[in-house]
């Protein structure tokens, strides 16, 4: 069960992200200052960090400054704050994503979503689909004796296609995952990503291919 750290002083705050975690079948640790976060963090594995920046004996950034030097979890910050400032500095300590009190649960859960999707398709850095070999951490692309590298977007958005062949992803979906949440370009650009990878793949012989699924988005599936 994927399990959720919680740290937050105000203890109507927990509860309130509790109840929506709790509902999408996660088990929620809570904590309600830094210290006592660091603490769950060595007594249970965590898989994602949700954490208040004003907190006391240790602030949110400190703490997610510790978390991400000794763990490869996603960290998601709340803040009072809006100003741009500290959201910088929340980015400096290494958080994936922020989101600003007052919120909407369900936006905070969708964007809960997005970094679970992103952390476990980085946890994986080798995919074989078909004849082709994906290398994450190299951005390369391997069939029998050639290798050659792709940008890092088109990298991204055919690993995360290799990543559950058959399964349809909306144009949508693709960019919370690739570009990430807060994205405000054109879906136009999966399709000009899209084709690029086609017109680099052209011609090798990958075992797989790219469908476009009409008015929805595109999936790949393994052939030949």
């Amino acid at each position: 069960m994927i399990r959720i750290l919680v740290a937050d002083d105000d203890a109507h705050i927990r509860e309130l992200i509790s109840i929506y975690i709790k509902k999408e079948g996660y088990q929620v640790i809570e904590a309600a200052n830094g210290e006592e976060a660091w603490g769950k963090m060595e007594e249970y594995r965590i898989d994602l960090a949700i954490v208040d920046i004003m907190m006391p004996l240790k602030d949110g950034w400190s703490l997610t400054k510790e978390i991400k030097e000794f763990f490869d979890i996603p960290v998601l910050i709340i803040t009072a704050r809006g100003e741009s400032n500290d959201k910088l500095k929340g980015f400096d300590a290494g958080t994936d994503d922020y989101i600003v009190k007052p919120f909407d649960p369900l936006e905070m859960m969708a964007r809960v979503k997005a970094l679970l999707r992103r952390y476990r398709i980085e946890a994986n850095k080798l995919i074989h689909i078909g004849q082709t070999k994906l290398d994450r951490q190299k951005l390369e692309v391997s069939m029998s004796d050639l290798t050659f590298d792709l940008p890092l977007k088109e990298f991204e958005l055919l690993f995360s296609l290799a990543s559950t062949p058959g399964k349809i992803f909306t144009r949508d979906q693709l960019i919370e995952k690739i570009w990430g949440f807060d994205y405000g370009g054109d879906e136009r650009t999966v399709d000009v990503h899209i084709k690029r990878i086609r017109e680099r793949l052209g011609g090798h012989q990958t075992g797989f291919e790219i469908k476009t699924i009409r008015g929805l988005g595109y999936k790949l599936e393994v052939c030949g």
